[in-house]
C-alpha cells in the first residue's frame, strides 16, 4: 500500500493575493471617456483568483456527511473543509465503508474545499491504522481522525512518522491536548457541547486548551473545536483565542440569521430598486 506523503506544510497556507494598482494618466479625462463609453474591465486585471488568500487565521469546517449541505454551504466561501465521524455517518445514513468515503472525498473536493477530515475505525491499533491508511490513500487532502485513546495513539504514531497530518478527536480534558501536542498531531478536537452535558464548563475548558497550545506549539497544532451549540458560543470561544471550528449546518445557518442585518439588506435593495431609473 502506498504511504501518504508529508503534506501538512503544504496545507498550512496558500499564496497571498494582492490587487495591482491600476495605471492612470496625469488627468482623469480618459477614465471619464471610458465611463461614458460604458467600458468594462476584466477580472484578469486583478490577478489569478487561484492566488487569493484571506489574511485571517480563522478556519471553519462543516460537521456533516450530507453532501446536499456541503453543496449549499460551499457556495458561501466560509468553510475550509468538512468533517465527519462514524456517528455523523450513521445520522446521515452514509455507510461506514472505504467505498463510501471514496465517494465523499470525490464530492468534497469537487466543491473545492481544502480539507476533508475522515475518522478511522477499528477495535485495535492495527485495525485503525489499516483503515487510516486506506482513508489517507484516497486523497492527499484528507486528514485522518483518530480517538485520543491508547489504541488511537498507537495508530496515530505510525501515521505521523510517515508525515501524515492527524486529528486526535474525542478530547474532553485539557491534559489530552498536552498528549496530542507531544504526539505531533495536526489537530486536537474537543467536544464543547459534550463537555457541557457532562457537567464541565465546555467553553472555559476549550479556552484553557487553546491557551496550552498557544504557549507550547507555536502554531504547529490547531484546536479543532467541535460540538459547538450556537454561533454565540463560537464568538465567545473566538474571543478566548480559538480559531478553528467545526459546526453543524444548524449553527452555520445562525451565522447568517441576524434579523437586523437582513432588515438592512432589504432596505438597501428597496432603495436600489427605487433609484434604478432615477
Amino acid at each position: 500500500m502506498q504511504t501518504k506523503p508529508a503534506v501538512l506544510s503544504a496545507q498550512l497556507g496558500r499564496p497571498q493575493w494582492r490587487a495591482p494598482a491600476r495605471r492612470r494618466d496625469d488627468s482623469d479625462s480618459e477614465d471619464e471617456e471610458d465611463e461614458e463609453a460604458g467600458a468594462s474591465y476584466s477580472i484578469e486585471e486583478y490577478g489569478d483568483s487561484d492566488d487569493f488568500e484571506s489574511d485571517t487565521t480563522m478556519r471553519l469546517y462543516l460537521d456533516t456527511a450530507d453532501v446536499a449541505q456541503w453543496t449549499k454551504w460551499a457556495e458561501a466561501g466560509v468553510f475550509y473543509g468538512f468533517t465527519t465521524n462514524p456517528t455523523i455517518l450513521r445520522r446521515d445514513a452514509v455507510p461506514c465503508t472505504i467505498a463510501s468515503m471514496r465517494h465523499l472525498a470525490r464530492e468534497a473536493f469537487a466543491l473545492e474545499v481544502e480539507e476533508l477530515q475522515l475518522q478511522a475505525w477499528g477495535p485495535t491499533a492495527g485495525d485503525m491504522y489499516a483503515c487510516a491508511m486506506d482513508l489517507a490513500d484516497l486523497d492527499s487532502r484528507i486528514i485522518v481522525k483518530l480517538p485520543i485513546t491508547l489504541e488511537g495513539a498507537k495508530a496515530a504514531r505510525k501515521l505521523i512518522k510517515q508525515g501524515a497530518p492527524v486529528t486526535m478527536t474525542g478530547v474532553y480534558a485539557s491534559h489530552q491536548v498536552v498528549t496530542a501536542l507531544a504526539m505531533g498531531a495536526a489537530y486536537a478536537a474537543p467536544y464543547v457541547g459534550g463537555m457541557t452535558d457532562s457537567g464541565i464548563n465546555g467553553l472555559k475548558e476549550a479556552i484553557k486548551m487553546q491557551e496550552i497550545i498557544d504557549q507550547s506549539s507555536e502554531g504547529a497544532m490547531r484546536l479543532l473545536v467541535a460540538s459547538v451549540r450556537s454561533a454565540d458560543d463560537m464568538a465567545t470561544l473566538a474571543e478566548g483565542g480559538c480559531n478553528t471550528f467545526t459546526i453543524s449546518p444548524a449553527v452555520a445557518q445562525q451565522l447568517f440569521d441576524v434579523q437586523l442585518t437582513q432588515d438592512a439588506a432589504d432596505v438597501f435593495q428597496r432603495h436600489a430598486t427605487e433609484m434604478a431609473d432615477s
